[in-house]
């Protein structure tokens, strides 16, 4: 196999004919180049990478035509787990077949794991100094704030009709009032979105994309242009995606067996495989829609770490590279230093196993569902049987982020418990930093990190000038 993709060498030899002048197909160096310099400034979330992506890919290095790239940028968004990580994989795929797959989803997710495990590190060495629990102070009020205002944005995209405020609404009090866990409630809405869509089928329908500017323009060729053949490797072919399935479930149950050998059945190690398995498949919406589910089975259920840790490692995994369900590293550190895996001596070690285990774990599904799953759903796009059940999963997904939001606020506002009145034991100090921080936001449209900076420094500032 060639460093050129068969796709690659198909649409420059068409683009040649025309006379458009395409660039070179990427050599498997220059790739890997460009998917580690990603890696290290995909900061932003989902949409700033996407933009970087759509920047370097389309526009100036003219891998993928625009067409071609919101087709798999579509496709993305109705697979769970995170689409930026999956869209890049899916890129690198259809340039250098699985090895272009696994290195560039690799290289998307490597760089934060590094950075997050340090910082982990350095939380829990250090945490409990005044500045640095100063610091962390100020950044959880804005944390509250970053998850409203990410249940906003998803509400404005999806809340199109009653029956979606209802199934929201239904989320919420669910996993509110009821404890309801997260998977059932993600069954209930898909049941109910599919019900809705046989008998009111206007009410699921995906909305027409609006033609852009770079659209309707005349656009230089691309390596994979508008006209170029679908490669031979991202045709649908059952025998090859039983090959992949069984490729990727062998290396699932290799990890779960020798975790199992290493921890024993019942121990942490296997069991963070298994949650975070599941995690993976339940993340539609992006990472604040899972970001419940490992609160509720972290905090809760297995008490890996405590409702303050789960509120400072969202916020130090909303300052890294990397898709936001890089956070799962940072519960896995966590939870292997906190129940000291390896013995009181070798706590790092032991953070360092489960934050690696947590990562693998969660983004093993989105190989698969990229390199399995890609020809066969590909295929299947904006039919109503399938998008129906997927919109009301988003409408109840802001139901569910919302709690999380009052979950995270009550641990913010109320540290030492609600007293007798609604405003006994309140902070007042993160109330404030929280109405700042919303207010920056929602009204003026500051981005992530400056947000998440002047609360850092707001709270350092107030550690340092308390009396001793």
């Amino acid at each position: 196999m060639t460093d050129a993709p068969q796709a690659g060498r198909a649409g420059s030899a068409q683009a040649g004919a025309a006379g458009s002048g395409a660039p070179p197909a990427p050599k498997r160096a220059e790739a890997f180049r460009y998917w580690l310099k990603l890696g290290l400034v995909s900061f932003g979330g989902p949409a700033g990478q996407i933009a970087i992506m759509h920047h370097d890919l389309v526009e100036r290095r003219r891998w993928i035509s625009e067409k071609r790239f919101l087709h798999a940028l579509n496709y993305c968004m109705l697979l769970p787990g995170p689409e930026a990580q999956q869209l890049a994989t899916y890129i690198g795929w259809l340039l250098h077949r699985t090895w272009g797959g696994v290195v560039a989803g690799t290289l998307f997710v490597l760089p934060s794991l590094v950075l997050l495990v340090a910082l982990s590190w350095a939380y829990l060495h250090w945490g409990r100094l005044p500045a640095v629990a100063g610091t962390l102070d100020g950044i959880k009020p804005a944390v509250v704030a970053l998850v409203l205002h990410a249940a906003w944005r998803i509400g404005t995209r999806v809340l199109r009709h009653p029956v979606h405020w209802a199934i929201a609404t239904a989320a919420f009090v669910a996993i509110f009032a009821f404890g309801v866990p997260f998977p059932a409630i993600v069954g209930a809405a898909a049941a109910a979105g599919y019900v809705a869509g046989r008998v009111r089928p206007g009410l699921f329908a995906t909305p027409a994309a609006r033609a852009t500017a770079a659209e309707a323009a005349p656009a230089a060729a691309a390596v994979i242009d508008d006209d170029t053949p679908t490669p031979a490797h991202a045709r649908f072919r059952p025998r090859r995606l039983l090959l992949t399935v069984a490729a990727c479930t062998l290396l699932w149950l290799a990890g779960i067996a020798l975790l199992a050998r290493f921890a024993g059945a019942e121990g942490t190690l296997p069991a963070m495989a298994w949650f975070f398995t599941k995690a993976a498949f339940l993340t539609f919406g992006g990472a604040y829609a899972v970001l419940p589910y490992v609160t509720q089975g972290a905090v809760e259920t297995f008490g890996w770490l405590t409702p303050e840790q789960m509120i400072d490692g969202l916020a130090l995994g909303e300052t890294t590279p990397g898709p936001l369900i890089m956070v799962v590293a940072f519960v896995g550190f966590v939870g292997g230093w906190t129940r000291e895996l390896f013995g009181a001596g070798a706590l790092p070690a032991a953070g360092v196993a489960a934050a690696c285990v947590a990562t693998f774990f969660t983004f093993l599904p989105s190989f698969l569902f990229i390199l399995a799953g890609g020809p066969l759903i590909e295929s299947t796009h904006g039919q109503l049987r399938f998008t129906a059940p997927l919109s009301a999963i988003s409408s109840a997904v802001v139901g569910v982020v919302v709690d999380l939001g009052a979950f995270f606020a009550w641990h913010v506002f109320w540290p030492t418990g609600a007293g007798a009145g609604a405003l006994a034991g309140v902070d007042g100090f993160a109330l404030t930093l929280f109405a700042l921080a919303a207010a920056a936001l929602f009204r003026f449209r500051i981005g992530v990190v400056p947000v998440i900076a002047a609360c850092a420094a707001a709270g350092l500032a107030r550690a340092l000038l308390a009396p001793a």
